[in-house]
């Protein structure tokens, strides 16, 4: 049998997402999220011909009194449909404010390969951890 090999250049994007609703404790349920992801992926498609593949898997942070159970949105530049490594970025990043901003989370971070980024609404904390007076 024979394959078809296609080899790019490595990228990688972790995005780790809180499932509490603000600091309220009410969880937001996973397949809303999904839903959403799924809507946003078909405009991306229809808007700008761009698929943007994203695999969930669950977490928890753990922070002092925190334990909030957390999405991790994995992104790699998929070779079928490779997209330039800067508008990847971009799209990852108005992906992750856009959902920010529907289930109302404060603070979202991204891991790259070469940098970490903290997009924020607000300099609040979570009430649950301690801090140092």
């Amino acid at each position: 049998m024979n394959f078809k090999k296609t080899a790019i250049e490595p990228f990688s994007a972790k995005v780790t997402f809180g499932l509490e609703l603000g600091y309220t404790k009410n969880l937001i349920d996973k397949s809303k999220i999904i839903e959403y992801l799924q809507s946003y992926q078909n405009r991306l498609i229809e808007e700008k011909n761009l698929i943007l593949s994203v695999s969930l898997s669950e977490c928890k942070i753990v922070l002092s009194g925190q334990i909030e159970p957390h999405l991790q949105l994995n992104f790699i530049n998929y070779p079928k449909f490779p997209i330039k490594e800067n508008i990847l970025k971009i799209e990852i990043e108005n992906l992750t404010k856009s959902l920010m901003t529907k289930f109302e989370q404060n603070r979202v971070v991204i891991e790259y390969l070469n940098e970490t980024i903290m997009f924020e609404h607000s300099e609040l904390i979570d009430p649950r951890i301690r801090k140092k007076r």
